[in-house]
This record gives structure tokens, C-alpha cells and sequence, in this order.
């Protein structure tokens, strides 16, 4: 007697031996199909990271997930969108307050040099502000507020465009990838950066290596194996806690033989004073070039827009250690400090190459003096 797979104790076959053989196997046939779609239907386990696509400390992107056409069209957040809080709370906003009378007075240049010297521009930007207005400006067209903010703005014009004229990048040798060298302190949004960076370029069909050299921190490497996967980039990751300097030399060697067309090499962000991390990122540059001739080609800094004054400090510090020759600038959407881009310009000389104004993988854009400047000082 055969009962039902529901385990009821209700009997549905009578009779000789072969017929309750394939009703048998007709059953188990059945059962297994229903195990088999109750088990396609369960979601992954959440303790592999392959599976997640995530780590608790890099929030999952889905942009990433479409297409590269989708990609590809996604215009991403603007200039003029990221500058909105400096604009509405900024130093244009204080300075947009005080020429709203509709004449500049002596005492209202006065105000005007204080909202500057108080700013996120600097001390020394504030003074060639206010040197450059005095010496350009007729008494009668510093009466004029069209003038006087017509004069800021071509002023912080000339010092944007003057940094950014200058190439600081070197160009790789024939056969060899263009190698990234990629600083900043820990939360300004390294890691973040260099993923971005590496969407663009394997978007357009480039080979992309990213080398793990930050070994003090699990969390680092674990977050460039994410985007690696995410964008289709290789990432070479030494053992966690070795010499960055040994893990950057394997890590260039190996990107050679693959022949990658792009390395961007994610080093260590603890604090900018510490004289140890500062001698350990000259070893990892010497060590660059001793792997391949010439490398770096770029080195790019990461300088959180929030920290203000503090990020000129830091992209000072660093640039004695290892020359910058490009600075990233993220978060210009949360803060009203969008004017250090113009102090950095101005301290530094050193060309901003992107600015993040949003999240998503195309908020990362490109920087043009002109654009942001017509942005920054909109009225």
C-alpha cells in the first residue's frame, strides 16, 4: 500500500508490485521538483560577500547594476546643484547681502574684506581678492555692486584657470599602464574616488588594475574588491598587515604581464601628521618607480570640500611628501565651504581634476574653472 506524499494515511493504490513501483517513482520525482524550486525561491545567505555585492561599510550602488548605456547616459549631478549651500549659506550668500542696498559703500568694502578674510578661501585668497578689486575699480565703479562682484569673480577666474593650465601629469611609456598613485585621509572618500574613476575607464573598454596598498586596514582592500567586481576591474591585494611598499611592487609587476591599461594604486589615509605614514608613502612612490620606470604618472589627492580650511593643510603636507599633481575635492553637495577650491587653487597651484556633487558614480564629474566659477557666483 502506497499513502500520500503529504504524509495523509489516506491509501491510493491497490494492486501488484510494478504499478506501485511507478507510482513510487512518480512520487519522489515530484517531491524533489518541489524541494528543488522552495530552495531557488530562498535568498542568499548574507555572510558571503560575493553574494552581497556589499560590505557593511560601502553602501551598494545599483547605478552599477545597469547597463553601460544606461551608465553611460546618466548625466549625473551638476556644478550649479553642488554649490547650492554655499551659494544660500556661503560667503557669496554674505557677500550677495551686502550688495543688495544697490551701491558698495566705503564701509561696505569693508564688510566685503571681512566676509573674504572669514571665509573658507584663505587669508592670502582674500587679500589678492581685495588687492586685485582696489587696483582694478575706478572710485566710481567700486560704487557699483555689478562691478565690484564682476571684478571677484574674473579674479577668482584667473586664479582657477592658472592652476589648471598647468600638466603636471606625465605620460606612460610605450607598453607600460598609466599608473595612479592615489592619497587622502581616512573618511575623505579615497577608496570611493578610485572606483569611480575605474567605472569610467572600464566603460570605455579599458583594462583596469587597482592595487589593495592601504594593508592596515581589512576594510580598504575589502571595499576595492567591491568596486573591482562592480566595474570588472582586476585588484591585486597583498596579505593584511605586510609591507605596502612589497604589495604595491607585486601589484605593479602583476598589472604589467596582464597588461592592464590603468593602475590605480589605493594607498593608507591615517592622519596627514603622522611622520611615519609620510615616510612610508615616499617608500611606496620610490618603490612605484622601481617597478616601472617613470611611475607614478598621476597622483592624485582626495580632500574632503567639508573640512575647509583643514584640507588646504592636508593637501600641503602630502604634496611635500609625494608632489601632487591633481586634487580630487568630494562632497561639495553637503557643504557651504565650496570656496576652498578657489584657496587650494591659489595656495597650492595645484589643478583640481574632479569634484564629487552627489553619490551615484557620474556625480564624480570633471572640473572646469569656468563652469564652476559661473555656478559658485550666480545671483
Amino acid at each position: 500500500m502506497l499513502y500520500a506524499i503529504d504524509g495523509t494515511v489516506t491509501p491510493i493504490l491497490r494492486g501488484d508490485g510494478s504499478s506501485a513501483l511507478i507510482i513510487l517513482i512518480a512520487a519522489i520525482v515530484a517531491a524533489v521538483a518541489v524541494i528543488i524550486v522552495r530552495r531557488k525561491g530562498k535568498p542568499a545567505s548574507p555572510t558571503r560577500l560575493e553574494e552581497q555585492g556589499a560590505t557593511p561599510s560601502l553602501p551598494a550602488a545599483p547605478e552599477l547594476e545597469a547597463s553601460k548605456d544606461d551608465v553611460l547616459t546618466d548625466e549625473g549631478g551638476d556644478i550649479a546643484s553642488g554649490l547650492a549651500k554655499t551659494r544660500s549659506e556661503g560667503f557669496v550668500a554674505r557677500l550677495s547681502q551686502l550688495f543688495s542696498g544697490g551701491t558698495v559703500s566705503p564701509e561696505i568694502l569693508d564688510q566685503v574684506e571681512e566676509v573674504l578674510l572669514t571665509s573658507d578661501i584663505g587669508v592670502r585668497t582674500a587679500d589678492r581678492l581685495m588687492t586685485r578689486l582696489k587696483e582694478e575699480l575706478s572710485a566710481e565703479e567700486m560704487a557699483s555692486p555689478d562691478a565690484v562682484w564682476s571684478s571677484l569673480k574674473m579674479e577668482a577666474t584667473r586664479i582657477l584657470t592658472a592652476a589648471q593650465a598647468k600638466t603636471l601629469v606625465k605620460e606612460p611609456q610605450d607598453g607600460t599602464p598609466k599608473i595612479t598613485m592615489v592619497l587622502g585621509v581616512n573618511g575623505t572618500g579615497k577608496t570611493t574616488s578610485i572606483g569611480k574613476l575605474a567605472d569610467r575607464l572600464c566603460l570605455e573598454d579599458r583594462r583596469v588594475t587597482l592595487v589593495a596598498a592601504d594593508t592596515f586596514r581589512a576594510a580598504a582592500a575589502e571595499q576595492l574588491e567591491v568596486w573591482g567586481r562592480r566595474v570588472n576591474a582586476d585588484v591585486f591585494r597583498g596579505k593584511e598587515g605586510a609591507d605596502p611598499s612589497s604589495v604595491v611592487f607585486d601589484g605593479l609587476k602583476q598589472a604589467v604581464e596582464a597588461q592592464a591599461d590603468h593602475v590605480f594604486v589605493d594607498t593608507a589615509g591615517r592622519l596627514h601628521t603622522q611622520t611615519n605614514l609620510m615616510e612610508e608613502l615616499r617608500k611606496v612612490r620610490r618603490v612605484m618607480g622601481k617597478a616601472v620606470e617613470g611611475s607614478p604618472h598621476e597622483v592624485l589627492m582626495v580632500l574632503d570640500a567639508t573640512t575647509g580650511q583643514n584640507a588646504i593643510q592636508q593637501a600641503r603636507t602630502f604634496n611635500e611628501v609625494t608632489e601632487v599633481t591633481g586634487i580630487v575635492l568630494t562632497k561639495l553637495d553637503g557643504t557651504a565651504k565650496g570656496g576652498i577650491v578657489i584657496g587650494i587653487a591659489d595656495e597650492l597651484g595645484i589643478p583640481i581634476r574632479y569634484v564629487g556633487v552627489g553619490e551615484r558614480v557620474k556625480d564624480l564629474r570633471d572640473f572646469d574653472a569656468m563652469e564652476f566659477v559661473e555656478a559658485l557666483f550666480a545671483r
